[in-house]
Parts: C-alpha cells; structure tokens; sequence
C-alpha cells in the first residue's frame, strides 16, 4: 500500500500541494512554541557577578500549586546570615560569602545621580570582593557605617578617589561616606559597604540574600553533596553550574517562567488552525482522487485499505514540508525571543535551550493530524459500495448528511450562548470567551457549510430571471450541485473573518477598558518616582505632603502576589501583578469601592476586585491566604470590594502586609494630590528638583497602566495574529488554486458544447463573487454578537474599541485573494484545448 501510495503521490502532486505547504507551515509554528516552551523549562540565565562562585545556598524563589507547574517567585527571599560560617567549615570549602545586594547610587558635586547599572542592586558587602579574581585594591576595606568602597568606573564617573567623601543614596537613606578604596575590575562591581553596615541597609533583619562558596580545585561536586546533607530539610536551595545565573538574576528566571505559559496559551489556537488547514487541503487532495479512489473500490479494495492508502499518500508529501519547516522553526523561534526582548517581556541574556525534541514532536503531531484529517476525508467513499462509488466519482453527494448539519447548526448556536461570557467574567478569562466563540462558531459553518450553501443557491437560482447570462446561472447552478466544494471556500475565508476580528477587537476592547477603569480611576495629579536610586527614599512622601498646596501624598508600589483557591478538588494559583497602597489610598484613586473601606489599608489587610471576591468567597471581614512575592505565606483580612478589578488588578495589598517581602524595600513612587493651582504645581516641581534622583511625572495614570500605548502582551497578540492570519491567507490561496486547478475536465466539457473561454472566466468570477458576498455575510455574522457583547460587558456600548478600518482591510483581502486565486489558475487552465484537457490527470 505504502508503495502504491507513493507510486500515485508522484502523478498527483498538483493536488498534493496544498498538503504540503499546510504541513510546511504547521512545522515552523508547532516547533517555534516547542522551543519556547523547552527554553521555559531548561534555559539557564547567564551568570555575571557570580560567575566564579561554585556553590550558592538561596531560599527558593518558586511556589508550587498542587499538581500544576511552579510559579517563580521574582521578590528576593532571605537566608540565615550565619549560615555562612557554618558553611565555611566544611572540607573543601575555600570562602563562604554572605551576599547581599541593595539599592544605592552615588551623587556627584552638582546633584547628579552618577549611572551604574541596575540601581537596584549596586550595593554590596565588603565580603563580596571575594567573588572578584581580578581585582586591584588601592586602599583599605572600609571598616564602618562610614566608609564604603567604588569600582572604578563609578569612581571616575563621579570624580572621586580613595580618601575622598562622597554622597550616597543606600537603600533610601542619602548620607556623605568616605571612600576608603578604589577596585579595578573587570567584572561588575558596584559600592561596597562594611559587612555590618551592608546587612542592616538590606533591611532582612539579619538574614542573606545567598550565601556564595568558593571551592578548591576540583572539590566542587563533593562539597555542593555535602551543602545538600547539611540542609537537608531546610527548604533551601543549592545551585551549581549554570544554575547559579538563575539564582542571581531573579528578573531572568521569572521570565523565563512564563515562556511555557505563552507557548502553551498559544498552542491550542495554533493547533486548531494547523488542524483546520490541513484538514481542509487533504480534503482538496483527496477530492481529485474521487474517481481512484472508486476504481480502487470496484476492483475489490476493502474500505480501511482506501483510508490506509489515502493516509500513507498524505503522510509521505506532509514529511517533505515538514522537514523543510523543522529548520525554518528554530529561526523563527529565536526572531520570536528577540520580539520578546524588545518588548521588555524577558531579560536578552535569556537564551534559547535548542534540542532535536522540538523536531521529534513537530512531525509526530502533523503526521496524527494529516492520518486523521485524510482518514476523514476519505471515510464516505470508502464506504460506499462499489458501483455507487464510481457513479459519484464526477460529481458530490446532492444531500448533504443531516447529522453534520445539525451538529453545525449545534455548535454555532452553543459558540453564541457563551459569547455572553464577557457580560457576566468582566476580566480576561471572560474576553477570551469572544475568540473561542468565534473559533467554535466557524467549525460550526463547516459542518452546516453545504447545506447552507445548497440552500442559498437554491433561492437564487428561484431569483434568476429569465434572461440571466449563461454564465451567471452556471455559477448558482454549481453553487447548488456542488455545494460542498462552494462550502469549503466559503468556510476558509469566514475563518479568516472571524477569527482577524474576534482576535483583534479582544484585545483592544480590553486595552481601551483597562486605561479607561485607570484613568477615571486616578484622582491624583502628579507621580514621583527614583528610578536611578532604584526606588524612592522612604522621607520623600512625608516631605511632599508637607509642600505647600498638596493635599495628599501617599507611596504606591507593585509587587507580585499570589491568590490559591480551590476549584473541585484542584488548587489553582497563578502570579498577578498586585498594587500596595496605604490607608490613604482613597484620597489619590478611586477603585469604585462596593464594600468596606480602603482607608482601613493597615496591617495584615486587602482589598480585592468584586468578581474575585464573589467567586471565590472572599467578602468584608472574611480571611484569605496569600503567597507574597518572597513565598511568604500569610492570612490578609478583607477590608474592602471594589469594581474596577481590571484596571488596577485582583488584589490590593496593604502598604504594611508587604514590608519586608520586596527585594528593594522601596516605594515605586509616590501619588500627589494639590489642590489644583498653579502655584501647587510649581511647588511640587520645585520640590523634586531640589531632591536628586527624583523624577516628577504628570501623567500617574500613565505609570499605574491606564496608558495608551501597546502592552506587550498586546504586542505578543498581534504578532501571533499575524503569523496565524498569514497561514489562514496561504492556506485559503492553496485549497482554492487546487480547487480552481480539480475542474480541468468541467472547463473542457463546457467549451466541448459550445461555452467560450470568456463565458467560463465569467462564470468563475460571479462564483469568486457569490464566495465572497457569502464569506463576508457569514463572517461577520458569527463575529458581531460575541464582538457586541464584549463591547457592552467591558466598554457598557454595543461597539469595540478598535481600528476602524480594519474590517474593510480584511474584507479587500478576502475579495483580492478569492478573485486572484480563482481567476489565475482559471487562464492556465483555459491555454490548453479541452479535447488534451480532458485526457490529462486532474
């Protein structure tokens, strides 16, 4: 059969074609999101301040949810500071080092922060010179909360040398030190503090951040087995080798956790896709086999030996653009990280882990889908008893099967009952209900596709008048004999419709309602911020509220959190973004409270968004366990509800339930309200000039995410569209040019009896017309309820927020393709006389 296949692969390939670019394309996506996903679960972070350390002991930085998959954790988690001792007696250990990194910057003469990197981590103990093989020291440690030390190239930049006093901003506390050194490195460095002094600016109450171990040559591996026996049970986590990088840069390691979340949220669209387009072109394939196909049947071929054959021809040209995408996917996978990096969705020392797995499982899965695709295909005719099957084998069944109608008509009318998912779930679980509908919907029409198709033709051809063209009434009379041909088109190109506007209009809806939830939502004027000192001073918020004409100035910050809550029997938690307000939060935001009050923001309290709090049973006064960004659990009281949960996020922490669990210790910035006059805003400005490192920002709403500006994530869905958008367009070009090029023998039959090559190219156009009036009637009958509701459960309006022009683009696209693809093939056809047409294979 496999030989026989291949033999008849070999004279099809016209109809194979399609096939082949539909696995070609399917190969390049499906191995893109593997390598994304394996990169989530094996890439490693390069290591660059601690590249010569062997061994480090650190808390871990993930919380695992009961059988689901780690959440990294991105707020640094502390260890005993007298861990490192201990360490240091273990044989073979050559330096234990307690590591701590905080924020601090150096300002110069004029008031200037002097650059240094990441502002957030420039701090470090003494003891962390350790780590630096290369260095040069001109001058002394420095010895007391008075001293520190410079890496060169902060020392030149800020003028300074050893013996020197500068000034210095060390985790909000701005103070004048003398240098005592000057190291010359080439690695990192940083400002240098006594080792004392460092631990208490951490603020860890004593405790780490890690503890580095050097090793002697060669004693590495033994001493690493020997760190694990001693903290056995401790929770902690020893890392070596690569791992090491991940430990340092926390940043890293939580974006590279969220690489198998994206590959996964994008690989059931793209599988669906893949599936639907390749489903389609096997059908094309198989469909100019039909009259094979019944031979076969008629000289005793037994009905699994057609589906076997038709799946082993289809399997062997899928492997050729299979292999052929394999390779194109690995590019287009490392573009992919690079779209990411530009964005500021993962760190670009973050690499992608490249393995052959991601090879291995592309063609496995085409080869399921084209098997199972081909075998359905094929499943009618191999049915049918012989003499049936050749009687069909020029022409389509006339009725088309009631049962996949009605399934059709099923899932369309279920796709729209839960397109009412957005008014009752105001959040992104209930938006993405728009595209499933849709998605769901389409398959829908391409059940039902041939008998609405049979139908519409049927009451056109009752409309014809009399005197109608020969070409025209040949097009409704294919349109009603050939329905599932028509309908095949017609289902593609809703597809493109559908899908380009439930997809697009989701994501801008919900752009548009989160900025406006935050921009009706601020009530403050202006946003100070300290991005060069990595955070704002703590005294910064109580002298702005003393400026004269501010009537509130109160500290924001965002920190990561998680909610777990139970569903069934299954504990779900997922990392959100949370902001951490104070009791006076009401005075600078409104968050359209519905119960409780936000000034009671004190302590071990929250708030949480209205729908989170009815559906998981979290009202006023109740208590919720939280994972905070370190993995400190704790119990919050709920003191408040409020409605604009998607805006400003499903939880609101209280300013002291998080002191202590960031890694800065710092405030993102501080929210000012003035009573609105000139002189206010003058004031305020001057007061931030006055303080270095302060930024003043008159657009809070901007900084708290009500921005206009595209998301990344916003930016990852659009690229995804396109890339999908852009194989539905070829995969549509390929099944109706295989189509088109299937009716050789029509077009000769009808020239043969007296048709014109212009009548036939007339009647190919008013088909390429009634495809698309039907296409574009249907697509945008499918996308404007879940669209409409969307809008009024997001945006309280029956439109989307969107692109106005973009259902006129997608409606030209839809138009210039379906006449380009319908007309070219047409021509080639008509060049070659019906008499050798109809002798030559279709």
């Amino acid at each position: 059969m496999l030989r026989l296949a291949l033999h008849t692969a070999r004279h099809r390939i016209a109809a194979l074609l399609a096939v082949v670019c539909a696995t070609l394309i399917g190969a390049i996506l499906i191995t893109c999101i593997g390598v994304i996903a394996e990169s989530g679960l094996r890439s490693h972070a390069p290591a660059n301040r601690l590249a010569p350390a062997d061994i480090t002991v650190s808390a871990s930085q993930s919380y695992t949810p009961s059988g689901d998959f780690p959440v990294a954790l991105p707020e640094r988690a502390g260890v005993p500071a007298d861990l490192a001792g201990q360490l240091a007696e273990l044989p073979g250990v050559r330096t234990a080092i307690g590591d701590v990194s905080f924020p601090a910057a150096i300002i110069d003469a004029r008031g200037a922060v002097v650059s240094a990197g990441d502002p957030r981590a420039t701090g470090h103990s003494w003891s962390s010179t350790a780590l630096l093989d290369d260095a040069r020291i001109s001058g002394t440690a420095p010895t007391g909360p008075g001293e520190i030390a410079l890496d060169n190239d902060l020392a030149t930049a800020a003028g300074v040398s050893a013996g020197d006093q500068v000034a210095v901003s060390a985790a909000g506390r701005q103070g004048n030190y003398r240098v005592s050194a000057v190291v010359t490195t080439a690695r990192p460095g940083g400002i240098f503090f006594a080792d004392l002094t460092a631990v208490e600016l951490a603020g860890r109450g004593g405790a780490v951040d890690l503890v580095v171990l050097r090793t002697d040559a060669g004693a590495a591996g033994s001493v690493a087995t020997e760190v694990r026996k001693t903290l056995d049970g401790s929770g902690l986590l020893v890392s070596t080798g690569s791992e090491i990088g991940d430990v340092e840069d926390l940043g890293a390691s939580a974006a590279r956790s969220l690489l198998p979340l994206l590959a996964f949220s994008m690989a059931g669209t793209v599988l669906l896709i893949i599936g639907f387009i390749v489903g389609g072109a096997s059908a094309v394939s198989i469909g100019a086999q039909r009259q094979d196909l019944a031979l076969m049947r008629a000289i005793g071929a037994l009905p699994r030996q057609i589906r076997r054959f038709t799946a082993a021809q289809a399997t062997i040209v899928a492997l050729v653009g299979t292999v052929i995408g394999l390779g194109a996917g690995y590019l287009v996978a490392e573009q992919f990280r690079r779209m990411l990096v530009s964005i500021g969705l993962v760190p670009s020392s973050l690499s992608l882990t490249v393995s052959p797995w991601p090879a291995i499982a592309a063609p496995l899965l085409l080869t399921v889908v084209v098997q199972v695709s081909a075998r359905c295909a094929t499943w009618r005719t191999s049915r049918l008893p012989a003499t049936e099957a050749v009687a069909e084998s020029r022409s389509e069944p006339r009725t088309p099967s009631i049962v996949r109608t009605l399934v059709g008509v099923l899932l369309i009318l279920g796709a729209t009952a839960f397109s009412i998912m957005p008014m009752l779930n105001r959040s992104e679980i209930g938006a993405s209900a728009t595209t499933i509908a849709g998605i769901v919907a389409v398959i829908g029409l391409a059940m039902a596709g041939p008998a609405f198709v049979q139908r519409l033709s049927r009451v056109l051809a009752r409309m014809l008048p009399a005197g109608v063209s020969a070409p025209t009434w040949l097009a409704v009379a294919n349109g009603r004999g050939y329905a599932l041909r028509m309908a095949a088109a017609i289902t593609t190109l809703a597809m493109t419709v559908v899908f380009t506007l439930t997809y697009t209009f989701t994501q801008t809806t919900m752009l548009a309602a989160t900025a406006s939830e935050v921009q009706d939502g601020t009530r403050a004027q202006f946003r100070i911020s300290a991005p060069e000192l990595g955070g704002v001073p703590g005294d910064v918020a109580a002298a702005a509220a003393a400026v004269p004409g501010v009537q509130t100035a109160t500290p924001v910050s965002s920190t990561t959190v998680l909610w777990p809550y139970q569903i069934v029997d299954e504990v779900e938690a997922e990392s959100e973004s949370a902001l951490v307000l104070t009791g006076a939060a009401p005075e600078v935001l409104d968050l359209g409270v519905r119960t409780g009050d936000l000034a009671e923001l004190t302590g071990a309290t929250v708030a949480v968004d209205d729908g989170a709090a009815g559906s998981r049973d979290a009202s006023v006064g109740s208590e919720i366990n939280l994972v905070l960004g370190d993995g400190q659990q704790v119990k919050a009281k709920v003191v408040a509800t409020y409605a604009r949960g998607l805006g400003f996020g499903t939880v609101v922490l209280s300013h002291d339930l998080v002191a202590g669990h960031t890694t800065t210790g710092l405030d993102d910035g501080i929210l000012i309200r003035t009573d609105g006059t000139d002189a206010a805003k003058q004031n305020v400005a001057a007061f931030t000039a006055s303080r270095p490192g302060l930024v003043l920002d008159d657009d809070p709403a901007a900084a708290l995410g009500g921005t206009t500006t595209v998301s990344p994530e916003l930016w990852i869905n659009i690229a995804v569209l396109a890339v999908l958008l852009g194989y539905l367009l070829l995969g549509i070009a390929n099944k109706i040019v295989a189509a088109t090029a299937q009716r050789r023998n029509e077009f000769a039959t009808l020239r043969l009896i007296g048709t014109t090559a212009r009548q036939v190219r007339a009647m190919m156009r008013r088909e390429a017309a009634l495809i698309c009036i039907t296409s574009l009637a249907t697509g945008l009958g499918l996308s404007v309820v879940p669209v409409v509701l969307l809008s009024i459960g997001f945006l309280h309006q029956p439109w989307p927020a969107g692109p106005v022009w973009l259902t006129p683009v997608i409606a030209v696209v839809v138009v210039v393709i379906t006449f380009l693809t319908t007309d070219l093939p047409t021509r080639r056809l008509l060049r070659t006389p019906p008499i050798e047409a109809r002798t030559q294979p279709s």
